[in-house]
């Protein structure tokens, strides 16, 4: 009795915490701030778990059936609550409501599972032990689950079947809650019933989870998703229609195969093609290996050092064929090294010299990515450029979040860069932008490696012109500790959606 008692307290635990991880986890996937939405999620949760432990004092009669039906309903909405969010995403405008609605049900749920078990086995154990063991196992259930949510459940089962596999722990602890306390129950079989039929319902869920990540996923991308997979660091969407393949990180578009060289070539060569011969080039993102494609381009580059956080992406990248196709198997070079980490530590402890750097990261949609454009990163960076070295940013678009790409540029000079920014047009994209930056003066290249389909070194200068709806903007600089960038990002693209 007393093993199960405290592994009910366990699992029921694991099961809350795996419930409120999933809630921020879809929140910033979809929203973007991470930061945000993880701290609204939480501090909600929490407010309507202590609105459900006030609630628990006014339930004096039933306790352990009434323990058994919160368990139910627990496992129903805390089990489909991801699939509910992803296809309210998908086909309403009411997300966000749909969100803390479930946040509030859920949390008031958890708050009145523990006191009514306590409550429950009073009469078996002192207050103390009561006390002592029920919280135990419950920071253990806690310690648990947040260890088993990054590293197991979302990269191998999904948000969907993650939460559905917990809502089946609910509806199995609501059983064996069943037996466990039998003497206690007037309508044993009516209840078991119940919590049989819960556990049907959950598990077609689970067995028909892809289907239901698909139709939200076929509604939120315009074309047909041909992979998708939760690693253990972002939500990777590759879709194709025609001819045409489209990266999403987090639903948000990386690249269009149709223009991508567009900005590939803008990216490498302005700043590249300007370096007398240069020898050797790191990577900071870039993970598509359509960089590396564009560097390779230079046979005097002896080594080209690629760091890039998510180990999936540099392998869908090396062993895809439509994608190695766009590569042109770039990251299978004998002169590249791939390295699997978080840039902003490498870049701190690692002692290499660089004569070209490529920072080709995501836009800043929240303060994870918003880190990599702080004037603390930037100075770590600029201690690899070799003395003739420069290093180039890909810093959103100067049209449409102009006061995102005027703080890069400030960000770079406060951190004692010289800069230069420019811009190209990219179809997919519209207006994007780039910032050159190195210690020293810069003069556009003469000549570029032949074969482009878009840049000319005639064109280049030109790249350099702003016209007056995209000219230079007084911002401060991108701290670590303040991330003026990610809140300026966040107001630019939300200005334009309206």
């Amino acid at each position: 009795m007393g093993i199960l008692l405290f592994l009910t307290v366990l699992l029921i635990a694991a099961c809350g915490l795996i419930y409120e991880l999933i809630a921020g986890t879809i929140a910033s996937y979809l929203i973007g701030d991470s930061v945000f939405q993880f701290s609204t999620v939480i501090g909600t949760y929490l407010f309507a778990m202590g609105l459900g432990s006030a609630i628990s004092r006014y339930l004096s009669k039933g306790l352990v059936q009434r323990f058994i039906w919160i368990e139910l309903m627990l496992g129903l909405v805390g089990g489909f609550s991801s699939a509910l969010l992803m296809l309210t995403f998908a086909f309403t405008q009411g997300f966000q409501l749909v969100l803390y609605a479930l946040v509030i049900v859920m949390g008031v749920l958890v708050g009145l599972e523990i006191p009514l078990l306590m409550r429950i086995v009073q009469d078996r154990y002192t207050f103390r032990d009561v006390i002592a063991h029920v919280l135990t196992f419950d920071y253990l259930g806690a310690l648990g689950a947040s260890l088993l949510f990054p590293i197991l459940l979302v990269p191998h089962l999904g948000l969907v079947r993650s939460a559905l596999f917990f809502g089946l722990i609910n509806a199995a602890v609501a059983l064996w809650t069943t037996y466990l306390f039998a003497r206690h129950l007037m309508e044993k079989t009516s209840l078991r019933a119940a919590c049989v039929l819960v556990v049907c319902v959950l598990t077609v869920g689970l067995v028909k989870a892809r289907q239901i990540t698909a139709t939200a996923e076929d509604n939120i991308y315009a074309d047909e998703i041909i992979f998708a997979r939760d690693t253990h660091y972002q939500h990777i969407v590759l879709t194709r229609f025609k001819d045409d393949l489209r990266l999403f990180l987090n639903s948000h578009l990386q690249f269009s195969s149709r223009d991508e060289y567009r900005y590939h070539e803008a990216l490498v060569h302005p700043g590249l093609a300007a370096i007398s011969a240069p020898r050797t080039v790191l990577v900071l993102g870039g993970g598509d290996g359509l960089a590396v494609r564009e560097i390779l381009k230079y046979p005097q580059i002896e080594k080209i050092t690629l760091v890039d956080l998510d180990p999936e992406m540099t392998k869908l990248f090396s062993t895809q064929p439509m994608l190695t196709g766009l590569n042109q198997n770039s990251l299978l070079s004998p002169r590249l090294q791939v390295i699997n980490a978080d840039a902003f530590p490498w870049v701190d402890q690692s002692t290499g010299s660089f004569d070209f750097i490529v920072i080709d990261f995501p836009d800043p949609t929240n303060y994870a990515l918003g880190k990599l454009y702080t004037t603390a990163f930037y100075r770590a960076v600029a201690r690899h450029l070799s003395a003739q070295g420069f290093l180039v940013v890909q810093s959103t678009s100067p049209m449409f979040a102009r006061d995102s790409f005027w703080c890069i540029a400030e960000t770079l000079h406060q951190a004692g860069l010289q800069t230069f920014p420019y811009h190209v047009y990219v179809p997919s994209f519209g207006e994007w932008g780039f910032v050159l930056a190195g210690t020293h003066d810069y003069l556009p290249p003469a000549s570029i490696p032949s074969g482009l389909r878009f840049l000319r070194p005639e064109g280049i200068p030109l790249l350099f012109h702003f016209p007056p709806d995209m000219a230079p903007l007084p911002m401060p600089a991108n701290q670590l500790n303040t991330q003026v960038l990610v809140r300026a990002y966040e107001n630019d693209w939300k200005d334009i959606s309206h």
